[in-house]
């Protein structure tokens, strides 16, 4: 075994190497999976690899459903579906103590049914949301720190891309993936605003009560709000009751959100060209991790390093719950410091053949899908823990004068929540699982 795995962990240790030095990490892992592939073969079985690979990989229909989501999220974003969300959940509950951050929490939690995009739905909210924050003297920190958490609900709450990239990576069934992801993402929300109750009851002077909205003021942000919940009960109600397929869903989604943009007059022709060159630009980075994913898969496939690794695993007889410990661990470390998406497609190769090697009591199947509802709630993590943080630093952008230390003290609160809610979907598979089982 030694040979495979010193040649596996060289790979592993020149990727991070690269990216460490700022290398685009879709290039790093190319380059990386092409040294590693002409090692063990030669430039003829690579030439012959990359003839093919590139083309059946991108032609895969499945994949055309990135893009629809990517451009359902753009255009939401600059229809002002984000601002109607949070103005409804603010005449609601804004003048409870930290009610308006609590507010933040529940339209998060409902743009993230049409945007898909942690990074997406932290930006629009910054935008929407911090200036209303700000108005009523919520303390900096913990504005920043409650869009930052809340943005992670763009990719907890279903559609998400993040889990479109698990399924085609792990070949595994996308609207199974969405319906494993809604109890959690519902529990995700209901912890991060008991987070928001618990501080304000200790610390008022962090998230002090707004005013009160007028009986027009309310309805007038009621009615407003309509048509972006029924594009959610569309998008994500279709795929879970068999009716459309998550592409036909996302395409649906994007003409819907066009047309109540339209009708509004909040989405117009110049609109319509940015959030088409923002999709562009998104999935094209997308796309060519991917690629470079596949090519250092293919590397890693021929070095046998993951295969023979969790065969080593399974005769060791270790606690199947012990190796998952190890693995949702290495997660959280490598979301400190690396970009979610690409952390998954590198690890996967590796972790996936060790995760359904072991016996959880579940099907194959269902071991898969749990497994990729604990990774995304771990890349949840990641992307608000320090020292990365690419929330913190995305909120940080749009909040200049707030230091991000005081965004990081905003986050502990919430992380905490976070960590409690990893180990109760760890000991309870059931919670991500019974939808699964109800609708199949």
């Amino acid at each position: 075994m030694a040979p495979e795995f010193a040649l596996a962990a060289t790979g592993f240790a020149v990727l991070l190497a690269l990216i460490t030095l700022r290398a685009p990490v879709g290039l790093s892992m190319l380059l990386v999976g092409i040294a590693g592939y002409v090692h063990i073969l030669d430039w003829t079985a690579l030439g012959n690899y990359l003839k093919t690979t590139p083309y059946h990989l991108f032609s895969n229909y499945t994949l055309s459903v990135i893009p629809l989501f990517i451009l359902m999220g753009a255009l939401a974003e600059r229809g002002g579906l984000a601002r109607d969300l949070f103005a409804a959940a603010n005449a609601l509950i804004g003048r409870k103590p930290g009610g308006m951050a609590m507010g933040v929490i529940g339209a998060c939690a409902c743009f993230g049914a049409v945007c898909g995009s942690s990074v997406a739905t932290t930006a629009t909210f910054g935008r929407a949301a911090l200036p209303e924050l700000r108005r009523y003297n919520y303390d900096a920190g913990f504005s920043t720190g409650t869009i930052a958490v809340g943005g992670t609900l763009g990719i907890l709450v279903p559609p998400s891309v993040i889990l479109v990239v698990y399924a085609i990576s792990t070949e595994q069934n996308i609207a199974k993936l969405f319906m494993a992801a809604l109890v959690p993402g519902v529990i995700a929300a209901m912890f991060y605003i008991l987070a928001i109750a618990t501080v304000v009851r200790l610390k008022p002077e962090l998230g002090p009560p707004g005013e009160a909205p007028s009986p027009a003021e309310r309805r007038e942000a009621f009615l407003n709000v309509i048509p972006v919940l029924l594009i959610a009960m569309v998008v994500v109600g279709g795929i879970y009751g068999g009716v459309f397929t998550p592409t036909e869903s996302a395409a649906i989604g994007c003409i819907a959100t066009l047309l109540v943009g339209a009708a509004r007059g909040t989405i117009k022709l110049r609109q319509v060209k940015e959030s088409l060159f923002a999709t562009a630009e998104t999935t094209a980075m997308i796309f060519v991790i991917l690629l470079g994913a596949e090519v250092f898969n293919a590397f890693l496939a021929l070095s046998q390093a993951p295969d023979l690794l969790a065969v080593w695993i399974t005769e060791q007889d270790f606690p199947p719950y012990g190796v998952l410990a190890i693995l949702l661990v290495a997660y959280i470390i490598l979301g400190a410091v690396m970009d979610e998406l690409a952390m998954i497609l590198l690890t996967l190769p590796v972790f996936f053949p060790v995760i359904t090697a072991l016996d959880f009591g579940l099907t194959t199947e269902e071991t898969a899908i749990w497994f990729g509802i604990l990774v995304l709630v771990v890349v949840g993590i990641g992307l608000t823990a320090p020292p990365i943080g690419l929330n913190v630093f995305v909120i940080s952008g749009l909040a200049r004068d707030v230091p991000i230390a005081r965004t990081y003290r905003g986050v502990l609160p919430f992380l905490v929540m976070d960590v409690l809610r990893l180990l109760l979907l760890v000991a309870f598979p059931a919670l991500s699982l019974w939808l699964v089982r109800a609708l199949s």
